[in-house]
């Protein structure tokens, strides 16, 4: 696999089992130091970097003491609420001297599963990786329900990687990576180096939970992997306990390896290129040579709207002869899209009365 320091944008899952001693409860301070060198090492290299990071619950529960092995979910949102403060400044203090910024994200299933909150979140992300800052991302545990729940944090990362666009999904475990079955328990089991298609054989293979701490198992392992590689993420299932598990893992420390493929780009791009359009945008002969050439649409360049749609929404673009340009998820409704059509970006909060996006579809919401 190509290097971890020629990911562009990198995302890194932590399960609790590594951050959190299972005996004290206490949070393993010079694992988490050493990881945060690791972090700094990837961004002097050019990465961003995208940490999801299991351990608040784990962390509350102790200051609670709540000491059943089985917590009521009342219980389990309480040591959450508890353990996320402690788990943010745990990160913040790890990782500002090596001058990082620290940004704590929560997040629940339907901010994935809802177009309009995917989108914000996808903005959101962009924003503080633009600005050099590495998000702390954790489910929240504080507020989510059964219905509404990830339900494990590897399934949360690849979505996560899915969102930012990621090119290397990293699961640090406490395993070094997939076998074919529990290594435990069948001395014969191989591990496998590299998975380039996740077949039902492969999935047959994913065993259950095996940390007292942790929730997944290899099964939601295979689960993410899939996700992740339809969008173009490779992944990695790789032993994380040792210091400084991402630099090993760059040097050839043994894990298995999901490829993909395609680029996360063009898997994104066919993603919305499949979804059934809620609405039509038509956009003069200037705004078609734009986008022609990457440029995202602005409502300067629309003619007309029809259909009724919400934000997050695909749209069928067409120029003014009504051939098919593309399409693209709408950053507006189409109340809002109507009112700024035909506009300068700049007049958009005079028309709305609040500050919008410059771009009715964003270059990077766009199949052309």
């Amino acid at each position: 696999m190509a290097s971890l320091r020629d990911a562009k944008r990198i995302v890194i899952k932590i399960g609790s089992a590594l951050l959190v001693d299972r005996k004290s409860g206490a949070l393993r301070h010079h694992w988490l130091h050493a990881l945060a060198e690791d972090v700094a090492w990837l961004k002097a290299h050019g990465s961003d970097v995208v940490l999801v990071s299991s351990g608040s619950i784990a962390l509350g529960r102790e200051v609670l003491g709540l000491t059943a092995e089985k917590l009521a979910l009342e219980e389990s949102q309480a040591a959450a609420a508890v353990g996320q403060i402690r788990l943010a400044r745990a990160y913040e203090e790890a990782l500002a001297p090596h001058g990082i910024t620290t940004a704590q994200v929560l997040v629940t299933l339907e901010d994935s599963s809802n177009r309009r909150r995917y989108l914000n979140s996808r903005a959101t992300f962009g924003t503080l990786l633009r600005f050099g800052a590495v998000p702390i991302v954790n489910e929240n545990d504080t507020v989510a329900t059964d219905e509404i729940r990830y339900g494990d944090n590897d399934r949360l990362a690849a979505q996560v990687a899915v969102t930012v666009g990621a090119s290397q999904l990293i699961l640090l475990s406490d395993v070094d990576g997939f076998y074919s079955a529990n290594p435990q328990i069948d001395p014969t089991a191989k591990r496998f180096e590299v998975i380039k298609e996740i077949t039902p054989a492969i999935e047959a293979m994913a065993g259950d939970a095996g940390s007292g701490l942790s929730k997944g198992g290899m099964k939601t392992k295979v689960m993410a992997a899939k996700t992740a590689t339809a969008a173009g993420c490779a992944l990695a299932i790789t032993e994380g306990s040792a210091l400084h598990p991402l630099r090993a893992l760059d040097s050839g420390a043994a894990a298995t390896w999901f490829t993909p493929q395609l680029d996360p780009r063009t898997a994104r791009k066919r993603w919305i290129a499949a979804m059934k359009p809620q609405g039509n945008v038509t956009v003069d002969a200037g705004a078609a040579v734009a986008l022609a050439h990457g440029k995202s649409l602005l409502p300067a360049g629309v003619t007309a709207i029809s259909g009724e749609f919400s934000r997050g929404d695909p749209l069928r673009i067409q120029d003014m002869q009504g051939n098919e340009l593309g399409q693209g998820l709408s950053g507006y409704s189409s109340l809002e899209a109507t009112a700024i059509m035909g506009c300068q970006s700049r007049d958009i909060e005079a028309l709305l009365g609040y500050s919008g996006r410059a771009a009715l579809i964003h270059r990077d919401d766009m199949a052309i």
